[in-house]
């Protein structure tokens, strides 16, 4: 990933219902969801929900995948990592102690059959 493409990322997650929709798609994954029900999730009106899906379309961090009448959206993970490793790359210049909390940290969230901290979203869309 290049600077460039780093700014237009966290651009399209520098927005609260963006930033917010981004996050239920990570915690859906890998099933994804309907724009309809994420913006019901969010509760925002439809129409803004696509506007904002768009934008996150563009900064690659989503895809979507028409469904018959609907179009299921899901969080682009490889994206995402690019994204984490482009702005951690260069974390420790070479002292490991340094990045060691922030991989203990990021590693229980990751682990299968591991529950994250916060399943509040997940949990809600899965139950809908």
């Amino acid at each position: 990933m290049d600077t460039q493409t780093a700014i237009d990322v966290l651009s399209a997650l520098a927005q609260p219902t963006r930033l917010e929709a981004f996050r239920s798609l990570v915690a859906v994954e890998p099933q994804g969801i309907a724009a309809g029900e994420l913006a019901r999730l969010e509760d925002v009106p439809q129409n803004t929900m696509s506007a904002h899906l768009a934008v996150l379309m563009r900064a690659g961090l989503v895809s979507g995948e028409r469904r018959g009448r609907s179009i299921l959206y899901r969080a682009n993970l490889p994206s995402l990592r690019e994204l984490v490793l482009f702005l951690l790359r260069d974390c420790c210049n070479g002292k490991a102690e340094v990045c060691a909390p922030l991989i203990t940290a990021l590693t229980p969230c990751c682990l299968p059959g591991r529950a994250s901290p916060d399943k509040t979203i997940s949990n809600r869309a899965i139950s809908s």
